[in-house]
């Protein structure tokens, strides 16, 4: 009988009396809105494609002598980020002379982590590098942020999306249409800072629970000092936990004097990247391996792409972020 009479709405008199229908419908009402609201907070995301957001600094950890964790609270401790794999951020400030200052950089954490979003970055000082004597404007003025302080951010923004077992979106610029691709094996180049776009895409290819180990990833990473080494537990927590899915290769330009450096020495050359960065081992096909690259535009322009070109990888197989 309560069922039934609970289908039809109760008088206040009835709410006020706590007649056992009323009861009922007032709980169901409740849990429904409840419900209601819980969705659209999950549902809703940090970023926005269209405007700039201000996001508050909670915490900072120095990682190196010039690099450091950012770590920037969301809306809510609920509140999902909102970034594709393979995208960025936009960040923004305004300097004391009234001027705008802007640059992508893409977050260590995904969506996978609620209510905050994580940069690890370098801090490029002033009067450091004789061809940039002012150095990283965005850079100083986030690693000047006290705790509390905001910045805006806005995306998310990229021409790369990585959906499922090796399937992503490719959009080559905004004229050109969505183009798909699927490979079983990703060869990665990093240089500097550009390690954190190959770290995203890392994260998208082992969180995949609809991928079996099918694909495979590996990964040269080129910096000048082996203390210039970026997110380092983190590759190398990769590399014990997916031993037969993921080689990790670094080479720098100046290896300490005493013989401690294990890895590559140099620039990047073609030996390297056909011993590090291509599937050799027989279970990955040329037209089944994409190459993404991210790094310092020589690099890329005179070491990356020569080679790549000798060994016969070309726009159809190669993105760079």
């Amino acid at each position: 009988m309560i069922l039934i009479t609970a289908s039809i709405p109760p008088s206040i008199d009835d709410i006020l009396s706590g007649q056992p229908h009323a009861v009922l419908f007032t709980t169901l009402v409740a849990i429904a809105i409840g419900t209601i609201i819980l969705l659209i907070k999950r549902g809703k995301t940090a970023l926005d494609a269209t405007k700039f957001i201000p996001f508050k600094l909670i915490e900072k950890k120095v990682l190196s002598h010039d690099s450091a964790l950012f770590v920037f609270g969301l809306q809510t401790p609920e509140t999902r980020l909102g970034l594709p794999i393979g995208q960025h951020i936009v960040l923004r400030f305004t300097d004391g002379d009234g001027r705008l200052h802007q640059r992508s950089y893409t977050p260590v954490s995904g969506n996978e982590t609620l209510g905050t979003v994580s940069f690890v970055i370098k801090v490029y000082r002033a009067n450091t590098h004789p061809k940039f004597p002012r150095g990283g404007m965005l850079s100083q003025h986030i690693d000047s942020l006290s705790i509390g302080d905001t910045i805006d951010m806005k995306g998310p923004k990229g021409h790369l999306e990585y959906l499922h077992k090796g399937n992503f979106n490719v959009q080559k610029s905004v004229r050109k249409p969505m183009e798909k691709r699927t490979a079983t094996h990703f060869g990665m180049i990093a240089g500097g800072t550009g390690i954190t776009p190959m770290l995203q895409v890392l994260h998208g290819i082992f969180r995949d629970s609809q991928d079996t180990g099918v694909t495979t990833a590996s990964l040269l990473y080129a910096n000048q000092t082996e203390e210039d080494i970026l997110v380092r537990d983190e590759l190398e927590a990769l590399v014990k936990e997916f031993p037969t899915r993921f080689r990790l290769e670094y080479t720098v330009d100046r290896p300490k004097e005493d013989g401690s450096w294990k890895g590559s020495t140099g620039f990047v050359s073609k030996e390297m990247i056909e011993k590090h960065v291509i599937c050799g081992d027989g279970t990955s096909r040329k037209e089944m391996t994409q190459i993404l690259m991210c790094g310092p535009p020589g690099m890329l322009k005179f070491a990356c792409e020569p080679a790549l070109k000798e060994l016969g990888y070309g726009g159809d197989n190669t993105f760079t972020f």
